[in-house]
């Protein structure tokens, strides 16, 4: 096939590459300059993806237009709260027929939209398939085994993801639960927050345990009240995305929250890093949409309270464990 990825962060190249490599023709829109030009000439993101080796045959521009001609599989990898301004650009040169998929995670901060619910309205009338899983981008781009899921109301169009990014390392199964998919992506990134705010504080496995644990709880109940399936977050959208990102020490958003329960403040921890942490904006949105479907999130909500109202990470984690007491079965 003839692809286009837009967005050339880590995990966009990371999938144009497995592209190229399973032979698909593919080009990487970056919208810097210095990438496309490492990509398409040392065939190498030393940006965002250093020391990834890419196929000669991956192509980088910065021109959408030329990206997107042609193309038949479209994959938008760019950060959440920027997708509808950088799909919107693009729309005319989409073509008609092409499949498109949605690897960012996010919630939209104004409009409390999910990923794909921005593209049916950035470029309408396309298939549309979340792509969602535990997957850090240096690791499927050095062939360490990998599963993740594409999830589509189109099986059709799940399977033509499917297909197109399956190798003997990269495994991807289908789904038919968009919105559980999607949330599980957007929400673990808070948790992974979460996570790093009690590894900061100096607390240790039993307290992440428990706060991991309790998280997917939470990820499921606003879940199931948007009309997801529970069982999606215990597969690999739910679950694995949020031990992996909770745990794994290449994740960007666990290492915010290490950096302020440590002490920092927000501005602190965000400042010289040119990669986004989306679970800093994402809780701003989770909490929003919680409130608005009338879902209790505590553990999102100390979180917002300490990146945003000054809540020292120590109290809010004492305030959590001094909670009433109930069933563990509450919804």
């Amino acid at each position: 096939m003839r692809c286009a990825v837009i967005g050339a962060g880590a995990w966009g190249t990371a999938l144009a590459g497995v592209l190229a490599e399973n032979g698909h023709d593919t080009m990487l829109w970056a919208l810097e300059p210095d990438v496309a030009e490492s990509v398409s000439t040392r065939h190498e993101n030393a940006r965002f993806l250093a020391g990834a080796p890419l196929p000669a045959s991956l192509r980088a521009t910065t021109r959408q237009e030329e990206a997107l001609e042609g193309a038949s599989l479209v994959v938008y990898a760019t950060p959440s709260q920027h997708l509808r301004s950088i799909a919107g650009a693009g729309r005319a040169h989409v073509d008609r027929d092409a499949c498109i998929a949605i690897a960012s995670k996010g919630i939209e901060r104004d409009t409390l939209a999910l990923m794909c619910d921005v593209l049916y309205e950035e470029v309408p009338g396309h298939r549309i398939v979340a792509l969602s899983g535990p997957s850090f981008a240096a690791e499927v781009a050095r062939h360490e085994p990998t599963a993740v899921v594409a999830a589509s109301d189109d099986a059709g169009a799940a399977r033509t993801v499917q297909g197109a990014l399956s190798t003997a390392t990269l495994r991807v199964y289908t789904h038919d639960d968009v919105v559980g998919v999607e949330l599980g992506g957007a929400l673990k990134n808070v948790m992974a927050v979460a996570t790093g705010l009690v590894e900061g504080v100096g607390l240790g496995f039993n307290s992440r345990a428990a706060l991991i644990t309790r998280g997917l709880h939470e990820m499921t109940r606003l879940g199931v009240a948007l009309g997801a399936k529970s069982q999606t977050f215990a597969g690999l959208a739910g679950l694995g995305d949020l031990v992996l990102t909770c745990t794994g020490s290449l994740s960007r958003n666990r290492a915010i929250g290490v950096e302020i329960g440590a002490g920092k403040s927000l501005d602190q921890a965000l400042a010289g890093k040119e990669t986004i942490a989306e679970g800093v904006v994402t809780t701003s949105s989770a909490l929003a949409l919680a409130q608005r479907e009338g879902v209790e999130m505590p553990i999102v909500t100390m979180v917002s309270r300490i990146l945003f109202d000054g809540l020292p990470a120590r109290r809010g984690v004492e305030e959590l464990m001094s909670r009433e007491l109930r069933s563990e079965q509450d919804r």
